[in-house]
């Protein structure tokens, strides 16, 4: 038997959580006004429609029509059950949940059986590897790798390290023994098989470094073997519907609450590079696994930051990927940076070597990407050779004219004015018909773009409403946050509503004062049995509306929703009345009610 929990203990978790500060673990808000904007997380776009109210703890997205209070929103994002949600929430509020319901809650419907029996399995083999490395002797060398490598104490437990031991049946036998399919796990990469048979492990004789999902669960493996002649060297779980290397970022579940406080993300390449950074006091690192940076990645990053400095290895391959990653970042609206790791070593060796001091103003001393990019092209040219200088100064004046800061642009015009001894007038003609160029398909693109969203908000958002129909989701809004007007509403009509949906609303809302709650939208919204009456709910609640309505606003209100009520009844009757006239095969009283009808329609229009 199911254990339902009580309505006041999940107004009580949900009260003691923040929308805004529960919403900004998951996404970057920018106050404007009373409340807070962002681009939503549900569907793409370029101008911020996602609203939270903190005077009303919900939010609601202009563009797509999601919205919700804090139980909802994690529950979307996170694509897990209101349990789940309720139970992540209790733990941010430190609250007690009933130990009935704890013990019988449902499962989320986050994932499949199979995909559910995965990350369990996984979860099994991180415990194993973890203990194995630390407390056995199999995991002996492992530990002693990790140790000469550098890897602390503290990060191992952090980062919750790993060794699975050279033996082809530990982890299968392992799994095997609590009760897993072994020929369920191959596809997920905790396991290998030759024939579909026989099972041995994949990771043998490698250091583990686990993979966290967005949520925080295991889904995947990096494994680096510690012996001469283990090939490969470096080996990752295979690409599953859990594991999609485009899609996750390494460490970006712990890392997330640390970038959004300190407003940016240091991206590197490697595992072991955001270990030692975390070891440096540098701990909003996370790093692409194996793949070049996604675009994927970088919209993932533009929900929480604008700015992303880039630390890759200091060789001519780490230049280049971080000339195209820098190249991907400034497409998805972020300004990038780029730390330059000195004599092509890798931020890795860069920490030991140096220590963390040094590691920390590398990365605070990183240029922009306009000056990397400048000296970046330069491998390309002889600038010796007036060919070569000429055709660098007009890619370098390509780059400049991207620039939307004046100054900056001129800081770097100057810059190329005295490096190659060139009129300064000269420079400035050419900047500025680069910019009239870029300038005329983006103004045309922006024209289409404003047109399109102003189009899609009439249609969706922005609908124009009767008299009556303004009146009613008005008068709601202001019963949402006043009960004494709810109240004098109910005396005055009941749920006497013209519109079907409104009748249904304050029928529930009613209700919930009845039962002595005070005006709460996030909370009543958990009250209403169905997804349209709370999205229905949240949109009127996001109304502008003044503070007051004085007697005068509700009597106007009441007066425009009775009107069209006398004209509903009295249009009612005489579709009856014509029905019955049609039936007795009697035309002239048929026209006559006809012409009733369309007068009482031009009446409604005026």
């Amino acid at each position: 038997m199911s254990y339902k929990i009580p309505q006041e203990t999940i107004d009580q978790i949900t009260g003691n959580n923040d929308i805004v500060d529960v919403i900004s673990e998951h996404m970057k808000l920018t106050k404007k006004g009373r409340n807070y904007f962002g681009l939503c997380p549900f569907h793409g776009e370029d101008t911020p429609s996602f609203s939270v109210s903190p005077e009303k703890q919900i939010f609601h997205c202009f563009g797509c029509g999601k919205g919700g209070n804090v139980a909802t929103f994690l529950m979307e994002i996170e694509n897990i059950s209101f349990s789940e949600a309720l139970k992540t929430l209790a733990d941010k509020s430190g609250d007690q949940l009933p130990a009935e319901w704890l013990n019988n809650k449902p499962r989320g419907p986050q994932y499949s059986n199979e995909q559910q029996d995965v990350i369990k399995a996984y979860e099994w083999s991180n415990k194993l590897f973890h203990h194995v490395l630390k407390h056995t002797k199999d995991g002996k060398d492992a530990l002693n790798y990790l140790k000469n490598r550098g890897f602390s104490d503290d990060s191992i437990e952090h980062f919750q390290l790993g060794y699975s031991p050279r033996k082809e049946q530990f982890l299968g036998a392992f799994l095997k023994g609590k009760g897993f399919e072994l020929e369920k796990l191959v596809d997920y990469g905790l396991l290998n098989s030759r024939d579909g048979n026989s099972f041995f492990d994949r990771f043998q004789g490698r250091v583990i470094f686990p993979i966290h999902n967005h949520q925080g669960k295991v889904i995947g493996y990096g494994g680096r073997a510690i012996y001469d002649g283990d090939q490969p060297k470096y080996l990752n779980s295979p690409e599953s519907n859990l594991f999609q290397k485009g899609k996750i970022l390494y460490n970006f579940y712990q890392a997330r609450k640390h970038f959004q406080k300190q407003k940016r993300v240091i991206l590197f390449e490697g595992y072991a590079d955001v270990i030692k950074a975390y070891q440096a006091g540098v701990p909003n690192g996370v790093a692409t696994m194996g793949t070049s940076l996604t675009d994927t990645h970088a919209k993932i990053l533009k929900q929480y930051v604008d700015e992303i400095i880039i630390c890759f290895d200091g060789d001519k391959a780490g230049k280049e990927a971080s000339f195209k990653a820098s190249k991907i970042l400034k497409k998805a609206g972020l300004f990038a940076r780029i730390a330059n790791v000195p004599n092509e070593m890798d931020p890795d060796d860069y920490y030991e070597e140096h220590g963390a001091e040094a590691f920390q103003k590398l990365i605070n001393s990183a240029e922009s990407y306009v000056a990397f990019s400048l000296q970046y092209i330069k491998k390309d040219y002889n600038l010796s050779v007036d060919h070569d200088r000429v055709k660098y100064i007009e890619k370098a004046l390509d780059i400049i004219s991207n620039v939307n800061q004046a100054v900056e642009r001129d800081f770097y015009l100057t810059e190329l004015e005295e490096t190659f001894k060139l009129d300064r007038n000269t420079l400035n003609h050419e900047i500025d018909s680069r910019m009239r160029i870029m300038r005329q398909p983006k103004d045309n693109d922006k024209h289409v773009r404003k047109s399109n969203y102003e189009q899609n908000n009439w249609n969706k958002n922005q609908k124009l409403y009767s008299a009556y129909q303004n009146a009613e989701r008005h008068l709601i809004a202001h019963m949402l946050q006043n009960e004494h007007i709810a109240d004098r509403v109910q005396q005055r009509l009941g749920s006497s509503f013209n519109i079907e949906d409104h009748q249904v609303l304050v029928t529930y809302l009613y209700a919930y004062y009845e039962e002595g709650n005070e005006p709460n939208v996030s909370y009543f919204i958990e009250r209403l049995p169905d997804e349209s009456t709370r999205q229905l709910t949240i949109e009127l609640a996001l109304l502008p509306i003044n503070e007051s309505l004085s007697d005068q606003e509700l009597e106007d209100y009441f007066l425009a929703i009775n009107k069209e009520n006398e004209w509903s009844k009295e249009m009612r009757t005489l579709k009856q009345m014509l029905k019955q006239a049609e039936k007795e095969n009697d035309p002239q009283s048929a026209a006559r009610i006809g012409m009733k009808i369309i007068e009482l329609k031009k009446k409604s229009i005026t």
